[in-house]
C-alpha cells in the first residue's frame, strides 16, 4: 500500500484506460465539491481514460448527474454515470430478480428524500405499511433523523412474513451535515438480522461493476482503476472484481487514524493499491 498526492496519483491513474470514481466522499460531500476534485476529474478525463462515476445511489444516474452539475461538475468530465439504482432497474426489467413487475406488487420504499422513483418507474403500487408490502426497496436512509430502533419497528412485519428486500444502496455509512450516520445498507443489514431476505445491488457486489465496464467497451476488469472512500464497499468491490483499488481519505474516512485504517483493511482482508489524502 503506497501513499500519494496530486501529480503522483495522476501519473499512476494515466496507466488505466478505464477509471471508476465514486461520488459521495470522493468528489463531494453532498453539498460542496472537495477542493481540487473538479480539476482532478478534468485531468483524468483529459488523459484519454473512459471515466465512469460509479455510485451506490438508489436513484438514477441521470438524477445524480443533474445534481452533480448543480454542484459544479459539468457532464463532459465523465463518460457515464452509473448508480446501483440503474443496475437494479436493469435487473428487474430483465427478469434477473424474483420480483413481479406491475401494480399488483405493493412496494414499501425507504429513501433519503422520501421519494420512490424506482417503484413509480416500474409501476409498483407504493404503500407505507410493511404489513401490506410484497417488496421492500431500501435505496436511502434518514438515520440522521430516524433511529435504527424506529426502522426496526417499521420493517419487522415484512421480515416476519419473509418479504424480499432489494437494497439498492449497500453503503453502511453515509455523510450528513451532522457527521457520519447509518446508511441504507445498515437498514438492510438490520432487516436481515430480523430474518428478512436481502438482495444486495451495488458496490461491493459484482453486477454494478460488470454493468459499468460493459458501457466502456472493455471486457477486462484489469483495465479498470476504482477510486473510492470506503474500504468495505469500494476497495472490497474492486478487489473482488479484479480491478486496481485507490482509497481516498476523504468522506467516511476523513477523521480516521492510520491505525483505524489498518484495522478496517484487516477486518475486510484487503489492502488498496494506493492511498490518497484527497484527489487534489
Amino acid at each position: 500500500m503506497s501513499s500519494a498526492r496530486g501529480s503522483r496519483f495522476l501519473c499512476f491513474a494515466r496507466g488505466f484506460p478505464v477509471i471508476f470514481v465514486d461520488q459521495y466522499g470522493v468528489l463531494h460531500d453532498g453539498r460542496t465539491p472537495y477542493p481540487g476534485a473538479i480539476d482532478a476529474l478534468r485531468a483524468l478525463k483529459g488523459s484519454g481514460a473512459r471515466i465512469v462515476v460509479l455510485s451506490n445511489s438508489g436513484r438514477s444516474g441521470e438524477h445524480n448527474a443533474a445534481r452533480m452539475e448543480r454542484l459544479g461538475f459539468p457532464r463532459d468530465l465523465y463518460d457515464h454515470f452509473v448508480t446501483s439504482g440503474d443496475v437494479a432497474k436493469s435487473m428487474l426489467l430483465g427478469g434477473a430478480l424474483p420480483v413481479a413487475l406491475g401494480a399488483r406488487t405493493r412496494c414499501l420504499t425507504f429513501s433519503s428524500s422520501g421519494a420512490h422513483d424506482l417503484a413509480d418507474e416500474l409501476g409498483f403500487t407504493s404503500v407505507e405499511d410493511a404489513a401490506e408490502a410484497d417488496l421492500l426497496l431500501i435505496g436511502g436512509s434518514q438515520a440522521d433523523r430516524i433511529s435504527l430502533e424506529d426502522y426496526a419497528t417499521r420493517i419487522a412485519p415484512a421480515a416476519a412474513r419473509g418479504v424480499v428486500c432489494l437494497c439498492t444502496n449497500p453503503d453502511k455509512w453515509m455523510l450528513t451535515p451532522g457527521g457520519v450516520r447509518p446508511g441504507a445498507g445498515a437498514i438492510a443489514a438490520l432487516y436481515k438480522r430480523l430474518g428478512g431476505k436481502v438482495i444486495w445491488i451495488g458496490k461491493p457486489h459484482p453486477e454494478i461493476y460488470r454493468h459499468a465496464l460493459k458501457l466502456t467497451g472493455s471486457s477486462d476488469p484489469g483495465e479498470a482503476l476504482c477510486v473510492g472512500d470506503s474500504v468495505e464497499h469500494d476497495i472490497v468491490g474492486a478487489r473482488n472484481f479484479g480491478a486496481t483499488a485507490a482509497l481516498v481519505r476523504t468522506g467516511i474516512l476523513a477523521r480516521s487514524s492510520e491505525a483505524d485504517l489498518a484495522r478496517e483493511c484487516a477486518a475486510h482482508g484487503v489492502v488498496p493499491d494506493i492511498v490518497l489524502r484527497n484527489l487534489a
